[in-house]
């Protein structure tokens, strides 16, 4: 197993967007930092000014929705990159400061990603089940969402992210895929719900509109 400092060094060679390559300017908080639960709050608070709404649970799922892209980045890359995982648990996420997640690194490796990503996501989903009231499910469907989009950034395919999913366990959504133009795309499970905040519009792969819509939609964007 490579060590972290040449799993850095190959990611640098081979994915040179990896979600670690650019930290410059950015503020760093370790993940144990962001399942402060006294923290998220304000946080939340935080982020009330860029999306132009109140409602926390429309905060706290478009907060995830951006660290678990993050969050699980490194992991998903170092593995497809390089065939050794970067630990999720020892990721440090580097953030705008009007708190848009922007980069994550991991100083550490892990020989099992599934049952590592598996405490990674389960904490932040009772994190957010908690504070907000809710249930843990959705929190679970937009980590496999998620996963699914690094594992295709990052080279791999759908087949590839259904077996990395298998691995984090059954609490984690199968990822699903469609052909669009030739691609593949992830079928979200889970809605960010960005159309709840001021002015913003469902995104193009929204589950929350008809089949007709998002296949139109995915076409005007991949083409086919």
């Amino acid at each position: 197993m490579l060590d972290a400092p040449a799993v850095h060094r190959l990611l640098a060679e081979r994915l040179p967007a990896h979600a670690g390559s650019s930290t410059s300017g950015l503020l760093a908080t370790p993940v144990a930092g962001l399942l402060d639960p006294g923290a998220l709050p304000g946080r939340l608070r935080g982020l009330s000014r860029l999306y132009r709404t109140d409602d926390p649970h429309t905060l706290g799922t478009l907060w995830w929705y951006s660290a678990s892209s993050v969050v699980l980045a490194p992991t998903v890359e170092s593995l497809l990159v390089t065939g050794t995982a970067l630990d999720p648990g020892r990721v440090t996420v580097y953030a705008h400061p009007d708190g848009r997640m922007l980069a994550a690194r991991s100083d550490a490796v892990c020989a099992e990603p599934g049952p590592a990503l598996a405490g990674v996501i389960g904490a932040f989903a009772d994190l957010l089940g908690d504070a907000l009231g809710t249930s843990t499910r959705p929190f679970w469907a937009i980590a496999a969402d998620s996963l699914a989009n690094r594992v295709l950034w990052a080279g791999g395919t759908g087949e590839t992210a259904v077996a990395l999913a298998a691995g984090v366990g059954a609490s984690l959504p199968v990822p699903r895929f469609v052909s669009v133009g030739g691609q593949q795309v992830v079928r979200r499970a889970s809605c960010c719900l960005v159309y709840r905040a001021g002015g913003a519009a469902k995104c193009v792969s929204c589950p929350r509109q008809s089949p007709e819509d998002r296949a139109a939609r995915l076409r005007a964007v991949f083409g086919g």
